[in-house]
């Protein structure tokens, strides 16, 4: 994977979609920021932070990840895996269905995944260092680097879906006292199943994590 760093950018998901659409980058590649002015987070929402927090974006190719990974849980298959890291490194993250990493109950980050033609760009925001009001920070302090190093030598296993949902299904009852979106919709996960694809089931609706 190889990684290039800017001092600023709007967006880490804009700026390397925007050039692999141009054909400028190819993947498997990263882009980290030390500063980011309008970041992507959910429902169109933004996700700005202080310097030193990750603002981090990352594309693979869709043949290269693991066969059965359906692409509409894809936020729950990376966000594990960087749940994975900071855990290993003592933290008590936790992932809230399907991308929202939480300190208790507080949020500190989430990831956002697009696709780009034949690639898959995962966009991943944490705040390591510092937090606006109504978030939290990392519990542990880990370097930026030392971050990148142990995610991307995961990536480099591809592990299957299954031993990540394996995991992450007992921790989804964590999930049960929150809300998620659909659309417009709020929607209790308190009241939902959860399926072995990743998805959920609210009212016989089918629902994925892909945004």
């Amino acid at each position: 994977m190889t990684i290039f760093y800017l001092d600023e950018v709007d967006s880490t998901q804009e700026y390397l979609k925007e050039r692999l659409k141009s054909k400028e980058l190819v993947s498997p590649i990263a882009i980290v920021a030390k500063r980011q002015t309008h970041g992507q987070g959910s429902r169109g929402n933004s996700w700005i932070g202080a310097d030193g927090n990750l603002f981090l974006s990352f594309c693979i190719s869709i043949k290269e990840l693991p066969r059965d990974l359906r692409l509409e849980s894809s936020s729950i298959y990376f966000s594990y895996i960087m749940k994975q890291v900071l855990e290993d490194h003592g933290s008590h993250v936790w992932l809230k269905w399907p991308n929202d990493f939480y300190i208790g109950d507080v949020k500190i980050g989430g990831t956002i995944t697009n696709i780009v033609k034949d690639d898959l760009v995962c966009g991943i925001g944490l705040n390591l260092v510092a937090a606006p009001d109504i978030f939290e920070k990392l519990d542990v302090e880990i370097s930026l680097e030392n971050i990148l190093e142990c995610y991307f030598n995961y990536l480099k296993k591809n592990i299957e879906w299954k031993h990540i949902f394996s995991k992450y299904k007992l921790e989804f009852r964590k999930s049960k006292n929150y809300f998620a979106h659909s659309g417009d919709d709020r929607i209790s996960l308190g009241d939902v199943s959860l399926q072995d694809d990743g998805s959920i089931v609210s009212d016989g609706q089918r629902i994925y994590s892909l945004r």
